[in-house]
C-alpha cells in the first residue's frame, strides 16, 4: 500500500515518531512518503495514497499551526482516504491526562473542520535542554504536575514504541470504514 505520513514537530519527538512509523511500514512492505507540514517546499500529494497518517505534537493545547492549516486546507482530499491521527502530547503519558489529550483532538477537529478516520493519543517526550528556565518550570509544575522526573535529565521519552507499532499495524489492517474511532493510547 502507498502511505503518506504528514507530520509537524516542534521539539523533535513527533519527527522521531513519524520516522519510526515510516520504518515500521517500510519493513512491512509498504511504500511510504514522509512530508513535514512545516517545510517551506512541502507538497502534500494524497491522491494516490491508500492510507494517510497525520502526526502532530501538542504544545499549549494546540497542534502546530502549520499542521492545522494543512489539515484544514486539504480536509476534503484527506477525507477521501482512511486516516490515522497521532496526537503527541505529554498528557497522553499519564492516565489522569488522557481526557485532556482527547480534548486536544476534539479542539483540533473543530478548528480544522477535519475528522480523521481514527486517532491515537501518543505520549511525547521532555526535552529539557531546549527549554529556558520558565519553560522548565511550566513542564515541571503544570505539565508533569509534580510527577517523578529528574529535571536535570536533558531528555526523557514517554513514547511507548511497542504500543505505537501495534497501533500502526491495526490501522493498516483495518478496513476503510469511515467515522471517528479511537485506537487508544499508543
Amino acid at each position: 500500500m502507498k502511505v503518506v505520513i504528514l507530520f509537524a514537530s516542534l521539539e523533535g519527538q513527533t519527527r522521531k515518531i513519524a520516522r519510526f512509523a515510516r520504518a515500521v511500514l517500510c519493513n512491512a512492505g509498504h511504500e511510504v512518503t514522509l512530508c513535514d507540514a512545516a517545510g517551506k517546499l512541502a507538497r502534500l500529494d494524497v491522491e494516490t495514497a491508500d492510507r494517510i497518517i497525520l502526526a502532530g505534537s501538542v504544545h499549549e493545547r494546540r497542534h502546530p499551526m502549520a499542521f492545522e492549516v494543512c489539515l484544514a486546507a486539504h480536509r476534503h482530499a484527506l477525507a477521501a482516504h482512511p486516516t490515522l491521527l497521532l496526537s503527541v502530547s505529554l498528557s497522553a503519558a499519564f492516565p489522569e491526562g488522557i481526557e485532556e489529550a482527547e480534548d486536544y483532538v476534539v479542539e483540533m477537529m473543530m478548528r480544522t473542520r477535519f475528522t480523521p478516520s481514527r486517532y491515537a493519543l501518543v505520549a511525547g517526550a521532555v526535552r529539557s535542554r531546549k527549554y529556558d528556565y520558565f519553560a522548565r518550570q511550566v513542564v515541571r509544575h503544570v505539565v508533569l504536575r509534580g510527577r517523578e522526573h529528574d529535571p536535570t535529565e536533558e531528555e526523557h521519552e514517554f513514547t511507548d514504541w511497542a504500543r505505537l507499532e501495534a497501533t500502526l499495524s491495526a490501522f493498516m489492517a483495518a478496513g476503510t470504514a469511515k467515522g471517528k474511532r479511537a485506537l487508544g493510547v499508543a
